[in-house]
């Protein structure tokens, strides 16, 4: 007998956006789409999943932490959903990772297209970056410790940060720091002027840890990134002034929005982790450990940096519907007598 329950009806709205995630990395995957266009797609995957995190992650968090026990259309509570999220996000990470690691990094290098560990770089390219580090990057760091008396740091949402662990010669005890990476600096560094071999800008902050940390030995670093609740609820019927109303939310928001994923590259320090997720007041559930660098959003930047017409799509110039274009020695086009005159087909892809 078949079921027409209205739970089986309807298709659970947040497996649903994660279903698109999916055909768009399908997109990434295919190996028959010219390849600096595979690479945008993942990008475009990347900040997906960023959104889903900030919007639709956050809404189901905070309604467990309310105890709204509410079920969703398909039947399922708030913590039933998010059960179900974690694995395949997990799974979809983990694909995005592969084919970075495994088939995007290897045919751009076939195509001269580098991302290269900066410790695998001639002396000679390493001393230009390290001028260029000390020129444009080590001015606008601020590293800070983890204390008794230096409370965990507010962790900006979506933001490069380094979690680095370092020993005092003195006493021999350990001491947590957080580098941010700063935003307002290209995420992909070029090495020379052909602008095909880059390295990233946390690896070139990594490597230079030693000057941010005088006199104190650097034990290890991780490479880490937050996500913030971005869910905005606004009562329009309630509000005065819609727009003040936006602000105070924003505001808030900026202060005090939870944190509701945190990735950590691979192979991290248990220490570090627990850490790290109490600082956060995160669970070990919102961990979600990546093979391939962090923020994948930023391969748009590479994607920019890159001059390679033939690995990408070929430019597609827009043009505007006969009847409406403008053409010399003509009047000044009559939209709605044209509308009068008939249907005009138009396509805004």
């Amino acid at each position: 007998m078949l079921d027409f329950s209205i739970e089986r009806r309807y298709f659970n709205r947040e497996m649903s956006l994660l279903d698109f995630q999916e055909r768009v990395l399908a997109l990434a995957e295919n190996a028959e789409r010219p390849l600096l266009e595979r690479v945008k797609f993942a990008a475009i995957v990347s900040s997906n999943l960023d959104e889903f995190f900030q919007v639709r992650v956050a809404g189901l968090q905070e309604q467990l932490r309310s105890g709204v026990d509410a079920r969703s259309i398909d039947g399922l509570t708030p913590a039933q959903q998010l059960d179900e999220i974690g694995p395949r996000v997990r799974e979809l990470e983990g694909r995005v990772d592969r084919l970075l690691t495994k088939d995007l990094l290897p045919s751009l290098r076939d195509e001269g297209i580098e991302i290269l560990p900066v410790d695998e770089l001639p002396q000679d390219e390493r001393r230009t970056l390290s001028d260029r580090f000390e020129a444009e990057i080590f001015p606008v760091l601020t590293p800070l410790a983890v204390d008794p008396s230096h409370p965990f740091p507010y962790i900006s949402d979506l933001s490069l940060n380094l979690a680095v662990l370092v020993r005092d010669p003195a006493n021999r005890g350990l001491q947590f720091a957080r580098v941010k990476i700063p935003p307002n600096v290209p995420r992909f560094i070029a090495i020379g002027e052909q602008g095909s071999r880059f390295v990233l800008l946390e690896d070139l902050v990594g490597h230079h840890l030693d000057r941010l940390f005088g006199g104190l030995e650097v034990v290890d670093s991780y490479v880490f990134r937050v996500t913030r609740s971005a869910d905005i609820a606004v009562e329009e019927e309630e509000a005065d002034d819609l727009l003040e109303a936006m602000e105070s939310v924003l505001r808030f928001r900026q202060r005090s929005a939870r944190a509701t994923r945190l990735e950590v590259e691979a192979g991290v320090a248990e220490n570090v982790l627990d850490l790290l997720l109490d600082g956060l007041q995160l669970s070990a559930t919102a961990v979600y450990l990546r093979e391939a660098p962090l923020g994948l959003s930023g391969l748009w930047g590479l994607y920019a940096a890159v001059n390679r017409p033939d690995l990408k799509d070929e430019p597609w110039t827009p043009s505007t519907q006969p009847r409406l274009a403008e053409r010399p020695g003509r009047p000044a086009v009559d939209f709605f007598a044209e509308i009068r005159r008939g249907d005009i087909l138009v396509h805004h892809p």
